[in-house]
């Protein structure tokens, strides 16, 4: 029997990806109107004489607080002059981020039929990099000053594992992280594990919503990052087990191994190596097995505690 294997395998991996075209393809049908208002473009044109008709069409990006005077003087600071000319170059039109978010928006339609789609506003933020995409309600907010790219001297200061995140290949990636968060609470308990399979579910979400992304742009990582995440998989999961991590309620392990960072920190002479949040990577790896080992939904998946997750995903490091 052993002599079939190899050919039962191929069938089922043909018949997996002849169902995913199939669904790709139903997908591609989906109809959605995309709404997208380019405020950085409207604010960096703006007058003091055009500023009411703005704060009329956008007031919620003018707080009541604030009063003109500020605004206006916003317009006139070179460092946001600079920044609307740094925008203005890097973006002087978004077809190709339109049509990826509008292929996460059909994505998003048919895994979440009810859900209703939000309008897109791109603007500037003066680099707020902790805040690049806000998914809230009925307004989707790109803030493009921080994807100029990684490379780009208005980031000079700015600490590395931060810019290789400022790219613009990265925005579709982030507005599905942005609206997977929506979906998904975050764990009540302090345990490691129930942390790493919400971290989990949010990239194994953004996995089927942008799917046209690589695995290495989902976990917002380099190519060589990601490589190098595959080819240790093992020995961080055994790293894990053998320290008893799993069920610890130490919170520096979220520090070391599921937040941004410049590196994940084992403590090791390999950390210099180690890219930051394979936490995150792992417990994406135990979602996926669960989903492909289990007769789940996305939905029945979403609202699954981490235990059982676990516990049916009977995950082992892929070789």
């Amino acid at each position: 029997m052993l002599k079939y294997l190899p050919a039962c395998i191929l069938f089922f991996l043909l018949l997996s990806c002849a169902e995913n075209d199939r669904r790709e393809e139903e997908i591609s049908g989906i109809a959605v109107d995309l709404e997208l208002e380019r405020f950085d473009q409207r604010f960096a044109n703006a007058t003091t004489d055009s500023l009411p008709t703005l704060k009329r069409e956008f007031p919620f990006l003018f707080p009541r607080q604030y009063p003109d005077i500020l605004w206006v003087e916003k317009m006139n600071d070179t460092i946001q002059q600079e920044l609307n000319e740094a925008v203005a170059v890097q973006f002087p039109q978004l077809e190709q981020t339109e049509e990826e978010l509008e292929r996460l928006f059909q994505h998003i339609k048919y895994y979440f039929p009810e859900e209703k789609l939000p309008k897109v506003i791109t603007l500037t933020s003066d680099v707020d990099y902790r805040n690049q995409v806000v998914w809230a309600d009925s307004l989707l907010l790109i803030a493009l000053d921080t994807y100029l790219g990684m490379d780009h001297p208005l980031y000079m200061g700015v600490q590395d594992y931060i810019k290789k995140e400022m790219r613009k290949e990265q925005i579709a990636v982030d507005a599905a992280a942005a609206f997977s968060e929506t979906q998904i609470p975050r764990p009540a308990s302090r345990s490691f594990l129930p942390h790493m399979i919400y971290y989990g579910k949010i990239l194994y979400l953004k996995s089927l919503l942008v799917p046209f992304k690589s695995d290495a742009e989902i976990m917002t990582y380099l190519p060589e990052e990601y490589e190098w995440a595959t080819a240790n998989e093992e020995q961080i999961w055994r790293y894990f087990v053998e320290r008893e991590l799993l069920y610890s309620s130490d919170s520096e392990l979220q520090t070391r191994f599921l937040f941004p960072a410049p590196f994940s920190k084992f403590y090791l002479e390999l950390d210099a190596e180690a890219p930051p949040r394979l936490g995150q990577f792992i417990g994406w790896k135990i979602v996926d097995q669960y989903m492909k080992k289990n007769n789940a939904s996305v939905t029945e998946m979403l609202g699954t505690d981490a235990e059982t997750i676990f516990k049916q995903s009977n995950y082992k490091p892929e070789k």
